[in-house]
C-alpha cells in the first residue's frame, strides 16, 4: 500500500518536472528573434554599427561630363541647373562672338541667373558684328539667338581643349581663360546651306575653372561666321 502512494507520487512529480521544463522552453523561444516571413534566420539584418565607415562618395565629374550637365540645362531653359555650376565667386561671362570682352560681355552670379530667364529686362549685351549695332535683348531672347541657337546636345561634333568652328572674329579664349586652370569643350555643328558655302556653321563653348578636382562654369561663348 504504502508502496503504491510512493509511485504515485513520484508519478505527480516526474509531471510537475516535464511542464516546467516545457514552459521554459516555450519562454525562451518566445524571447528569441524570430525571421520575418520569407526570411530564414541567418538572413535576419545585422545591427548596424554607427561607428562603421560609410561608402566614401563618387568622384567628381569629369569637364566632358559637366558639359553635358550644362548643355542639357542650356537646351531646357533650366537656369537653377546652370546657377548651380557657375562658379561660386565669379560667376558666368556670356560672350555672343568669339571675342570675350572682359570689359562689356555681362557677368551673372549664381542668384542672379536662377530667375534670368523670366526676367523682362532689356540689357546691352554687346555689338553686332559687322553692324555694330547694340544686341538689347532680354535674357530669354538673348538665349535663342547667342546661346541655344542650334540643337547642339543633339546634333554637335564635340571637342575637349580644341577649337572647332573658325570665323573671321578674334579668338582670345585662352588669353582670358588660361589653360593652366581652365578647360572648355566646344560644340560646334557645321553649315548646311549650300548658298552660304558651309558658313551657317554654329559654336558654343563652355569654359570651366578648376577647382581642385571640381569644376565651375565661367563662360560661355557663342560663336559663328561673321562678315
Amino acid at each position: 500500500m504504502h508502496r503504491m502512494k510512493y509511485a504515485g507520487w513520484l508519478v505527480v512529480l516526474a509531471s510537475l518536472l516535464l511542464l516546467a521544463a516545457c514552459n521554459g522552453t516555450n519562454k525562451e523561444a518566445s524571447e528569441s528573434p524570430q525571421p520575418t516571413e520569407g526570411q530564414s534566420q541567418e538572413e535576419q539584418p545585422y545591427e548596424e554599427n554607427p561607428n562603421e565607415e560609410q561608402s566614401v562618395e563618387g568622384t567628381p565629374p569629369t569637364v566632358l561630363e559637366a558639359a553635358t550637365t550644362v548643355m542639357r540645362a542650356l537646351k531646357d531653359g533650366n537656369m537653377r541647373t546652370l546657377a548651380a555650376w557657375a562658379h561660386p565667386d565669379k560667376g558666368i561671362r556670356f560672350s555672343p562672338y568669339a571675342y570675350v570682352d572682359t570689359k562689356k560681355d555681362l557677368v551673372f552670379s549664381r542668384q542672379e541667373l536662377k530667375g534670368l530667364m523670366d526676367e523682362s529686362e532689356v540689357r546691352e549685351w554687346g555689338t553686332m558684328d559687322g553692324s555694330g549695332e547694340l544686341i538689347k535683348l532680354k535674357y530669354a531672347d538673348y538665349h535663342k539667338r547667342f546661346v541655344y541657337d542650334a540643337d547642339f546636345f543633339k546634333d554637335a561634333e564635340i571637342s575637349l581643349n580644341e577649337q572647332l568652328g573658325k570665323g573671321n572674329t578674334i579668338n582670345n579664349l585662352n588669353d582670358v581663360y588660361p589653360k593652366a586652370n581652365h578647360n572648355f569643350v566646344e560644340y560646334y555643328i557645321e553649315g548646311t546651306d549650300p548658298e552660304v558655302k558651309g558658313m551657317d556653321w554654329r559654336s558654343l563653348r563652355l569654359v570651366f575653372e578648376k577647382i581642385g578636382e571640381d569644376q565651375a562654369l565661367v563662360g560661355i561663348i557663342h560663336d559663328q561666321w561673321t562678315i
